[in-house]
């Protein structure tokens, strides 16, 4: 997959000219570095003998996720004449899918809206671990979008209003925290959900992370993890953005009657059931920005990684990285070959129109302005699982050339940006990466890069 995705950048990177290969070569280290398979049999590999020797009782195998099937082939490197069954929640249905023992149960959920499929995914994943013994252990492989690919909503609430209420949560710009913090309390799997079910049996869960900072509790809405959220705290999150009067019914209900002590909190830190669950990160945002700074020190380029986290608005976060490398191509020098620096996190998205793009494209298109005419520069921005929003880029590219093209089209990249129509403005004047997926999902890579001509 990895050479497949390097030869793509390669195309697609062609106004980068000699620079193309090898940027292509630093992207595609940084995918690398997070590739879920090999950073899962690491982890296994690594961890204690008691956590990958056969149990007495059973070994079990569960998996969900945007890497979910990746890293379940991992686990089997290390584990498979071991694992008495499993099951898998992905994505996307993989085309090795005869790889899979005939013990294991694959089933493709939603995202990043739930729907039926992760309503079903949730009911069997909560039967499969509840009838577990406390000799019985349980490897739980979590990836990015586990949130919207398993769903079990609480008594009272139905999947459409789960449905509606994400709808709303993230055309609002709700961060994904603010999003989970509301999930974990109307669905049984999340807010340590899961570790509930599989008790008394011990639970060694293993993390591909998409949340900077690794926070167990936020990483696909914490299933296996304490929570230190609080029914209040959710309840603010819907006032925050005024949802309170239009989220669904149902919804208000739940959350009311948890305010009022009427329903159970989530489970929280000290709970005795974590006393038999551990939780293991095998790769996350910061490996591949640090391969992608590592293999470019390698090529002879001046480099850094930038720690900070990407965060905030998407189209205010364009602006402030495309003002940082107007500074920056005003200070290279010219002795360099190049001067690269990456950036990770995740930015959101208020929806002000009815147009297509996601986070990374939207970035992009607020970056094309201010880089007007600066010649010898590029904006790449990455979504690590090759998916942006609801489109099939992964992200795009601007350069000092990419505001003349749109003047030459007679096309105005703000019009674009009011109505979030991102894909359509790079899809035009071109510039959009198209990776397919990536099989991995450790949040957004942005390059800057300045360049000798």
């Amino acid at each position: 997959m990895l050479p497949f995705i390097e030869k793509c950048l390669f195309t697609q990177l062609a106004e980068l000219g000699r620079f193309a290969s090898p940027v292509s070569q630093v992207i595609t280290a940084a995918l690398s570095a997070v590739e879920p398979r090999i950073a899962t049999r690491s982890a296994l590999e690594s961890a204690s003998p008691d956590s990958s020797q056969d149990p007495a009782g059973r070994l079990m195998l569960l998996a969900f996720g945007k890497a979910a099937f990746p890293m379940a082939m991992g686990a089997l490197d290390v584990l498979a004449g071991c694992i008495s069954g499993g099951v898998i929640v992905p994505k996307h249905i993989p085309s090795d899918l005869d790889a899979l023992p005939a013990a294991f149960s694959l089933i493709p959920g939603a995202h990043p809206v739930p729907d039926e499929r992760s309503q079903t995914a949730g009911l069997v994943v909560y039967d499969f671990l509840s009838n577990l013994t406390d000799q019985d252990r349980v490897i739980c492989l979590i990836s990015g979008g586990g949130s919207a690919l398993l769903t079990y909503p609480v008594d009272g609430v139905s999947l459409t209003d789960l449905q509606q209420l994400t709808h709303q949560l993230l055309a609002c710009g709700a961060s994904i925290t603010e999003i989970n913090a509301l999930r974990k309390h109307l669905d049984r799997v999340k807010g340590g959900g899961l570790a509930r079910s599989a008790a008394p049996a011990k639970l060694d869960t293993f993390i591909l992370s998409d949340v900077m900072g690794n926070p167990i509790d936020a990483i696909a809405s914490g299933p296996t993890a304490p929570d230190p959220t609080t029914y209040a705290e959710a309840w603010s999150i819907l006032e925050k953005y005024h949802l309170e009067s239009i989220a669904p019914a149902p919804v208000i209900s739940v959350l009311r009657k948890g305010l009022e002590g009427l329903r159970p909190e989530t489970l929280k830190p000290g709970a005795p059931i974590f006393r038999r669950v551990t939780h293991t990160i095998v790769a996350d945002n910061a490996a591949a920005a640090q391969a992608a700074a590592a293999r470019s020190q390698s090529l002879g380029w001046q480099s850094n990684w930038d720690p900070t986290p990407l965060c905030g608005e998407a189209r205010h976060a364009g602006v402030q990285l495309a003002t940082t490398l107007s500074h920056l191509a005003a200070q290279h020098n010219s002795n360099q070959s190049l001067f690269f620096q990456v950036l990770g996190g995740e930015t959101t998205v208020t929806l002000q129109g009815n147009g297509l793009g996601g986070r990374n494209l939207e970035t992009a298109l607020a970056a094309v302005p201010i880089l007007a005419g600066v010649k010898n520069t590029a904006l790449i921005t990455l979504a690590t699982d090759g998916e942006d929003g609801p489109t099939d880029a992964a992200g795009a590219l601007v350069t000092g050339e990419t505001m003349q093209k749109a003047r030459q089209m007679n096309l105005n990249p703000a019009d674009f940006l009011a109505r979030n129509d991102s894909y359509t403005f790079f899809q035009q004047v071109g510039g959009l990466i198209k990776t397919g997926s990536t099989g991995t999902n450790v949040n957004d890579l942005v390059f800057l890069l300045s360049y000798a001509s």
